[in-house]
C-alpha cells in the first residue's frame, strides 16, 4: 500500500515537471515565430507611418536604404504580409487630419488689456481716414489724451494674428462684407473702413442707398464691398428711420424681418448685432397686420425686454436657416457691449459716468450694471440651436473685453446732433456718450478678432504660446 502511494506521488511530480518543460519549449517556439516574422518584414523594407492629431511616429526598418518610401500616402505596390496589427497601422496611415486652427484651440475672448506704446496701435490716424463718421473722431472734437488708443487685447495663454492690411485686402477681393444692426455695429463698420482704407489702392467710394438705410464702402478695382445696413432691432421697428429714431419707447413687428433681410442675402460675410435698443424694460409688440408702426391707432402687447429679445432672435434664426447657405456665406454675431453710465460700478462717485475716465478697469471679471447677462444667454442659446441644425453662426464674444474699457468712449468729444442746452453744459456727466467708442480704439480690436475667424490661421495655440501674460 505504501509503495502504491509513493508511486502516485512520483507520477504527479513527473507530470508537473513535464508541464513546465512543455511550457518552456512552447515559449521558445513562439519567440522563434515572431523573430522569423520580423526578419521577413525587414527583408521587404517595410516602413509604417502612424499619424495622430498631435504627433507623427515613424517606424523605419531600413534607414540606410535611400530608396525607402517616405510618403505617408498609401503605396499600392507594397505587399504587406504581416499580422492584423500592421493592417491597423496601415489603415490609420491613410488618414489626413488637418491641424486645429487657432480659433479652435484658444479662447480669444478671455484675457486682459495691456498698455503697449511700442505696438502697432493705433492701426490708423483720424486724419488719414476721410470716411470716418464724425460721431467717433474724438480728438477731432477736442479730446486731448490718446492713451486709450494704445491698449492691446491679450488673450490668456495664446495670441491672435494682428491686422495686416494688404494681406486682408487680398483675401477680401471679390467679396461683400456686410454689417447689420444698430449704431454700435456702424461703429464697427467705421473701424473696418478705416483699417482697410490705406491698404486698398486706387479709388474708394462711400455711398448711401435705400434712403440711407444702406451705406456702402467700395473699391471697384478690387471688387471689394464693405457695407452697413441699419436695422437696430433686426425686425421692423419704430427705429427703422436712420435719422428720426430718438424715441422714448420701442415698438416692433416681431415676426417681420423680410423687409430688411432681402437686402442681406447676397453678402459673402454677414456680421450681425443687436442689443443697444433692447435696454428699455418694456417692448411693445404690434398686433395684427393693419396696425402701423408709429401710427395713431396702434394695437400692441407690452412684454419685458428679455422675452422680446428672445422672440426676435427666434424670428432671425428661422430666416437664417431658411435663406442662407452656410457653405457660401460666413455668418457672425457680435456679443453685447458695455455701457459705462454708472461710475459706482467701478468705485467712482455717485451720479457720475465715464466722463474723463482715462484708464481701463483692471479687476478681472468686472461687469458693469448696464449689461444684462440674460440677454447674452439668449443669444448663445439661439446660436447653439442653429448649429444643431447645421448652420454655424460664430459668436464674436466681445462682451467681457468691453466691460473693462470705461476710458474709451466719446463722452462729450463727438459731433452733436443738436446743440447742448445750458443745463447739459453745466453737467457734462449727464450728456456724455458712454455707449459708443472712439476711433481709432476698441472696435479695431473687435475687427481683428472677427478677421481671425473669417480667415482662420493654421497655427495652433501652442505655436503662439507666450510665457508671461
Amino acid at each position: 500500500m505504501v509503495k502504491k502511494q509513493s508511486s502516485m506521488v512520483w507520477d504527479m511530480k513527473t507530470m508537473f515537471h513535464c508541464s513546465i518543460i512543455m511550457f518552456f519549449l512552447g515559449g521558445l517556439a513562439t519567440l522563434s515565430f515572431y523573430s522569423n516574422s520580423n526578419q521577413e518584414a525587414v527583408s521587404n523594407n517595410i516602413k509604417v507611418t502612424l499619424t495622430t492629431t498631435t504627433t507623427t511616429t515613424t517606424i523605419t526598418t531600413d534607414q540606410s536604404n535611400p530608396d525607402t518610401d517616405t510618403d505617408t500616402n498609401t503605396n499600392t505596390n507594397t505587399k504587406m504580409n504581416v499580422d492584423k496589427g500592421a493592417q491597423v497601422f496601415e489603415h490609420q496611415r491613410r488618414l489626413k487630419i488637418a491641424p486645429p486652427s487657432l480659433t479652435e484651440t484658444c479662447d480669444l475672448f478671455s484675457g486682459k488689456w495691456v498698455y503697449d506704446n511700442k505696438s502697432h496701435y493705433p492701426l490708423y490716424k483720424e486724419h488719414e481716414c476721410p470716411f470716418l463718421h464724425g460721431d467717433l473722431a474724438c480728438q477731432t472734437y477736442g479730446r486731448k489724451d490718446s492713451k486709450y488708443q494704445r491698449w492691446r487685447w491679450q488673450p490668456h495663454g495664446c495670441d491672435f494674428p494682428r491686422f495686416g492690411g494688404k494681406a486682408i485686402v487680398e483675401r477680401l477681393k471679390g467679396k461683400r462684407l456686410l454689417f447689420v444692426g444698430d449704431s454700435v455695429n456702424r461703429n464697427q463698420w467705421d473701424s473696418m473702413m478705416c483699417m482697410l482704407y490705406s491698404s486698398i489702392p486706387g479709388e474708394k467710394k462711400l455711398g448711401q442707398e435705400l434712403n440711407r438705410t444702406l451705406y456702402t464702402f467700395r473699391s471697384n478695382e478690387y471688387n471689394i464691398s464693405v457695407d452697413y445696413y441699419w436695422a437696430p432691432m433686426l425686425v421692423e421697428s419704430n427705429g427703422d428711420d436712420p435719422s428720426n429714431h430718438r424715441l422714448d419707447h420701442r415698438t416692433i413687428r416681431v415676426k417681420s424681418i423680410e423687409k430688411h433681410a432681402r437686402h442681406w442675402v447676397d453678402a459673402d460675410i454677414l456680421v450681425f448685432n443687436t442689443y443697444l435698443w433692447w435696454r428699455l424694460p418694456i417692448i411693445k409688440l404690434l398686433k395684427g397686420p393693419g396696425s402701423l408702426l408709429g401710427g395713431p391707432n396702434q394695437v400692441y402687447d407690452e412684454i419685458d425686454n428679455v422675452r422680446a429679445y428672445k422672440m426676435v432672435l427666434e424670428t432671425w434664426s428661422k430666416w437664417v436657416h431658411n435663406n442662407i447657405d452656410p457653405a457660401k456665406t460666413k455668418m457672425f454675431f457680435m456679443g453685447l457691449t458695455a455701457t459705462h453710465s454708472n461710475a459706482k460700478d467701478w468705485g467712482g462717485k455717485k451720479q457720475t459716468t465715464c466722463y474723463k475716465e482715462k484708464e481701463p478697469v483692471t479687476v478681472d471679471g468686472f461687469w458693469e450694471s448696464g449689461t444684462d447677462p440674460k440677454m447674452l444667454r439668449n443669444l448663445e442659446s439661439s446660436l447653439s440651436k442653429l448649429k444643431a441644425k447645421g448652420v454655424n453662426v460664430q459668436l464674436i464674444n466681445i462682451t467681457q473685453l468691453t466691460q473693462y474699457r470705461k476710458d474709451a468712449h466719446p463722452t462729450v468729444y463727438r459731433r452733436l446732433w443738436r446743440p447742448l442746452t445750458d443745463e447739459q453744459k453745466a453737467n457734462p456727466q449727464r450728456s456724455s456718450d458712454c455707449t459708443h467708442w472712439c476711433l481709432p480704439g476698441v472696435p479695431d480690436v473687435w475687427n481683428e478678432l472677427l478677421l481671425a475667424y473669417i480667415f482662420p490661421a493654421t497655427e495652433t495655440a501652442s505655436q503662439l504660446k507666450r510665457e508671461n501674460y
